[in-house]
């Protein structure tokens, strides 16, 4: 199976869980959203592997005039559909497609937005292409992802249980790596603002639905990793955790 056809089935068999997920539908980063647009006056927004829409609803709630919620998974997009109505939110409507292909006329977005979804992207500096092109000059891009640890220990150690707990995953990049990406793009030099998130285990895998000889792999990787890992990973008796997470702020050139 191709990766994004991966990706699609992964995520789109456990849509109605990522919308009740607390890691997914709380933070500080979906406040903070919701505050941009309303002092940014964004009017037409693209969510980028919008997932089951929590971003969308972020933005909608900031006053957007209209929230395209775009993503691999057609059973996500049916999830966000039908909580978007139930919320009210009727300025939010839903496009099929991958982040590297973006089915949308050049500078015809005022804020483009991706929250943790760009892992998942097959070609992320294609995906950060489109989201240029699409943007209008001075339009704004904000990327919220887990970052990988500077140290390469440490990303090892993030790669290989992210790819145990998730088939699809591609990588977690550094923020080394976001900022060269940004900058080839053309990209304004980006704010950028980082936070641990915490994660449980058992929620954590149960909610991607990850098979049992890879939930037991898991356990045997994180019960043996060394010290240092531990420690940085904040590792926990019931195999809780803690990643870093980012949000990088930057704006395409206005001419």
């Amino acid at each position: 199976m191709k990766q994004h056809d991966l990706a699609a089935c992964q995520f789109g068999s456990m849509a109605a869980k990522y919308l009740t997920s607390s890691v997914h539908a709380a933070g500080a980063d979906l406040e903070r959203l919701t505050k941009f647009v309303r002092d940014s006056k964004a009017a037409r927004i693209l969510d980028m592997g919008c997932g089951a829409g929590h971003a969308s609803f972020a933005l909608a709630r900031g006053g957007a005039r209209e929230v395209v919620a775009y993503d691999l998974a057609a059973q996500m997009l049916n999830v966000v559909a039908a909580e978007a109505a139930t919320r009210g939110y009727a300025q939010i409507e839903t496009r099929p497609g991958p982040a590297e292909r973006l089915a949308f006329a050049d500078a015809s977005f005022d804020l483009v937005v991706t929250r943790y979804s760009a892992h998942h992207w097959l070609n992320v500096r294609g995906g950060v292409q489109e989201a240029a092109r699409v943007l209008k000059p001075g339009g704004t891009l904000i990327v919220i992802d887990v970052l990988a640890p500077e140290n390469p220990l440490m990303d090892t150690v993030l790669q290989t249980v992210e790819i145990l707990r998730d088939p699809s995953h591609v990588r977690d990049y550094r923020e080394s790596e976001w900022r060269a990406l940004l900058q080839a793009t053309h990209f304004i030099r980006p704010d950028v603002h980082t936070w641990k998130l915490p994660m449980e285990f058992d929620s954590w895998v149960e909610r991607i639905g990850t098979s049992a000889p890879r939930v037991q792999a898991l356990r045997l990787v994180l019960d043996e990793l060394p010290s240092e890992a531990r420690e940085y990973f904040a590792l926990g008796p019931q195999r809780s955790f803690a990643i870093d997470a980012g949000w990088f702020e930057t704006r395409k050139p206005a001419s």
